[in-house]
């Protein structure tokens, strides 16, 4: 009878009993999954919906790896991202015994800016720069100034930059090629640099009776623009010309640091012309010639990367995991480019990325990176080195700023490139970096100094060459120009440096580098003279026609030290009479012409 009756029971109940274990089993999955879950964070893997996504710690910086390691990363943070708080007024300026400044041009890399290739998770990386005084004083002065210069922080004067934004869209994200904020910060405390050294000297600040202001086809005032408070008088505008590349981030970039050296008022009165030419060749472009060398100095690099297959194999492997679109496989990926995006993760302090890559990720000499030939945080350099420690830096080809040429290694016939394996997660380790950047840094000397880079460097450089003696030659002539911009970018400051043979301990071209030019009279006679200053350092006795005993060597005033002067007659000979005798050739027509190469011509 009772067996009946538990029966029944549950015949009438079954539904409840139903409920009941379901709730249960719902509640046991939660659990599961959030188990689940904790343990993916806690092992530290992705963490995004792409397979793609940081590790949470920045042991690649500090803590971990050996002292040299530590060191080496250090380094390259400094000397190639340019932190603001790091540039600081040089041998630039300031007052040498005896001698008057009578002019400066200055030519100037655009500031720090995003990767120039699609790099995955780039939205992730904090491209933002707060805290910075200089900084918050200009967005503010360009969100709250609307005048017939500016309107809504864009640059309104008529021209080729009419409606350029002079700050960068977005103020946090890397956005491709574009300027960041920090890039702003950098080119604001160049201008202040320059604002020290040269504004006073050069009579920048200078104002006059509004009757007697005179103005220049290119800086010519708006009216309200170059007023000041000071009744009746108005800031020269005349002794300053501005001239940038039609980028957003060079125009921006040479907005900023005028901002820092001038007036608002005198800034707001600036009229820039554009450059149609990175190298600013001006009138001497078409060069035939100049484009063979380049093809020649590829094929010289591919064959540099060709003689180091590990060096190969960590290029792709980081290639794989950082790049949106890698070489299609069996293509050598560029290592420029992998320095470029690995550059925007480094300077703006961001972990470096993993992803889920299938683990036949091929090398140079067409061995697997994986571990199955060589292990994926080997750092092994062909010469049997646990890590590579070249003592030289790195090329621009492209620079942090371009791609650079193609690079391709064909794979052997034997490889097998179609065999599919599971996917594994790909981490970009500090070994990797510190290898590939030793070579870079070598592999860039190879290249700057090469027979190749000096005979394009004199043909891309020419018509620049000429523009800045032009220049020379009015302000020794008592011309109302005292100051000249280029704004551009790492290879206009390259070729020039391979013009002139100008030695440098790093070939690269660090973000807001400045080259200036400083022309200089002597009080006692009409001798001019001009000394050149790289990123604060005076390398006038480095250039070939300044050198051995060319230049003087003269005391730099209350400043302390001495400073190297070279008479402006050795350049203005150069450049009309020897400049052409390494390309066999007495004019820049024949040189871009040249078909044929000897030994050391063409």
């Amino acid at each position: 009878m009772l067996l009946k009756e538990i029966a029944r029971f549950s015949l009438q109940h079954r539904t409840l009993y139903c409920y009941l274990i379901l709730s249960i089993w719902i509640f046991l999955l939660i659990a599961g999954m959030y188990k689940y879950i904790g343990s993916i964070e806690n092992g530290n893997n992705l963490l995004s919906a792409k397979s793609f996504g940081y590790r949470k710690t920045e042991s690649y910086l500090v803590g971990e790896g050996d002292p040299a390691g530590r060191h080496r990363i250090k380094e390259i943070n400094q000397t190639d991202c340019t932190h603001p708080f790091a540039i600081v007024p040089g041998e630039e300026g300031g007052s040498l015994e005896g001698w008057t400044l009578q002019g400066v041009l200055l030519l100037i890399r655009h500031g720090d800016r995003g990767p120039m290739a699609h790099v995955r998770g780039i939205n992730e990386v904090d491209c933002g720069y707060e805290n910075d005084l200089t900084l918050a004083r200009y967005i503010n002065f360009l969100q709250n100034t609307t005048t017939s210069s500016t309107s809504g922080g864009h640059w309104m004067k008529t021209g080729p930059f009419h409606g350029f934004p002079l700050l960068p869209a977005a103020a946090k994200v890397c956005l491709l090629a574009q300027l960041t904020q920090k890039g702003i910060a950098q080119m604001l405390h160049v201008g202040d640099i320059v604002r020290q050294a040269y504004a006073n000297a050069l009579g920048l600040y200078a104002r006059v009776p509004m009757s007697t202001q005179r103005t220049t086809p290119y800086n010519g005032s708006d009216g309200a623009g170059a007023s000041n408070p000071t009744s009746g008088f108005q800031y020269v505008v005349d002794d300053v010309v501005i001239y940038s590349t039609r980028y957003r981030r060079t125009f921006q970039s040479a907005m900023a640091l005028l901002f820092g050296m001038l007036p608002p008022e005198k800034w707001l009165a600036m009229q820039i012309q554009e450059s149609h030419s990175l190298s600013y060749c001006f009138a001497d472009c078409a060069c035939p010639q100049a484009e063979k060398l380049k093809k020649q100095l590829a094929n010289e690099m591919n064959g540099h990367l060709a003689k180091h297959p590990a060096i190969g194999a960590i290029v792709q492997w980081i290639g794989a995991a950082l790049l949106q679109n890698p070489q299609a496989a069996g293509q050598q990926i560029n290592p420029f480019e992998i320095r470029d995006a690995l550059l925007a993760h480094i300077c703006h302090g961001a972990p470096l990325p993993c992803r889920k890559i299938h683990s036949n990720v091929q090398a140079a000499d067409g061995r697997r990176y994986d571990g199955s030939s060589v292990p994926v945080s080997s750092t092994q350099d062909p010469l049997g080195l646990d890590v590579i420690n070249i003592d030289l830096d790195e090329p621009t080809l492209g620079g942090g700023g371009g791609s650079g040429p193609s690079i391709n290694t064909e794979q052997p016939d034997d490889s097998d490139t179609t065999e599919q394996e599971p996917e594994i997660e790909g981490c970009v380790e500090k070994s990797h970096v510190l290898a590939l950047m030793s070579y870079i840094h070598w592999a860039g000397m190879k290249e700057l100094y090469s027979q190749s880079m000096r005979q394009q460097g004199l043909l891309r450089s020419y018509g620049l060459m000429r523009n800045i003696v032009a220049y020379m030659l009015r302000m020794i002539s008592g011309d109302r120009v005292k100051f000249v911009l280029y704004s551009g970018h790492d290879k206009t400051i390259e070729y020039l440096i391979a013009s002139l043979g100008v030695q440098l301990e790093n070939p690269f071209i660090p973000y807001a580098s400045r080259m200036a030019f400083e022309v200089y009279k002597s009080d006692k006679d009409t001798q001019y003279y001009f000394r050149l200053v790289y990123n604060g350092r005076d390398v006038t006795n480095t250039i070939d026609v300044c050198e051995s005993g060319k230049s003087l060597n003269v005391p730099r005033g209350i400043r302390g030290g001495r400073g190297h002067l070279c008479p402006i007659e050795n350049i203005i000979r150069f450049i009309h009479d020897d400049y052409f005798l390494s390309l066999n050739a007495t004019n820049y027509k024949d040189a871009c012409l040249a078909q044929t190469k000897q030994e050391g011509f063409f």
